[in-house]
C-alpha cells in the first residue's frame, strides 16, 4: 500500500490565535482535493499551516519523507524588477512548457509583468504542475480568470484529464494536489472529494 503524502490529523493553525481548526485530512499520491469554504474560514491558512507560514497551535501535520512541495499563493507576486518572459519564468521554476496548451504557450515569449491577470495565474499553476513537487497547494486558483481560462485549468487539474505536459515529470504519479476555492462548483469539477472548512 502506497503511504500518505500528507496527514493532517486534529489540527488548529493560525497566527498567535487560532484561525483554523481543528481539521483532520489526508491527502494520497494522485488525489485532487479540494477545501472549500466562505472568505475568512481558514481555509488560506490551513495551506499556510502545512506550507509552514501559519503557527500550529495544536494537532499536526505528518509528511512523507522527503516531501517536495509547490505553493501557489492567493496572489501571486510579479516583480517588474525582474522582467523575466514567462519561458524565462518556467526555467527558473525548473517546470517544462512540454505539452503546454496553445493558449498558455502565447505567453511565453513575452516578459510576466505584461501579462494579463489571468495569464500569469495559469502561467504560475502550471509551473507548479509542470515542476518537481509531489504535493500542490493551490490558493484560490480561479482568481482573474475568464471562463474560457478557467475551462484550461479545469482540464490541468481534472483527474484522469491532466495537461500532456505534467505526465513527463517521474514524480507525477505520486504528485497530489491541494485545492482551496470559496466556489464549489469549479472543485466538484476538478476534485475527487471536497472537505469544507469552517474556521474555529
Amino acid at each position: 500500500m502506497t503511504p500518505a503524502l500528507l496527514r493532517v490529523e486534529e489540527l488548529v493553525a493560525g497566527y498567535g490565535k487560532p484561525v483554523v481548526g481543528p481539521v483532520s485530512l489526508t491527502l494520497e499520491p494522485g488525489e485532487v482535493v479540494g477545501l472549500w469554504g466562505a472568505n475568512g474560514s481558514g481555509k488560506s491558512t490551513l495551506l499556510n499551516a502545512i506550507a509552514e507560514q501559519a503557527d500550529i497551535l495544536s494537532g499536526r501535520i505528518r509528511r512523507a519523507p522527503a516531501l517536495t512541495l509547490a505553493y501557489q499563493a492567493q496572489h501571486p507576486v510579479r516583480l517588474a524588477t525582474l522582467p523575466l518572459t514567462g519561458a524565462e519564468f518556467l526555467r527558473y521554476a525548473d517546470a517544462s512548457s512540454t505539452g503546454m496548451p496553445a493558449a498558455l504557450q502565447r505567453g511565453l515569449r513575452r516578459r510576466i509583468d505584461r501579462l494579463s491577470g489571468g495569464e500569469y495565474q495559469l502561467l504560475c499553476v502550471w509551473a507548479a504542475l509542470a515542476g518537481h513537487a509531489e504535493l500542490v497547494l493551490l490558493d484560490e486558483p480561479t482568481n482573474n480568470l475568464d471562463p474560457e481560462r478557467e475551462t484550461l485549468l479545469v482540464e490541468m487539474l481534472a483527474p484522469g484529464r491532466a495537461a500532456p505536459g505534467v505526465a513527463v515529470r517521474a514524480t507525477r504519479a505520486r504528485r497530489a494536489v491541494l485545492v482551496v476555492s470559496h466556489t464549489r462548483a469549479f472543485l466538484e469539477r476538478v476534485c475527487s472529494r471536497v472537505i469544507e472548512i469552517t474556521g474555529c
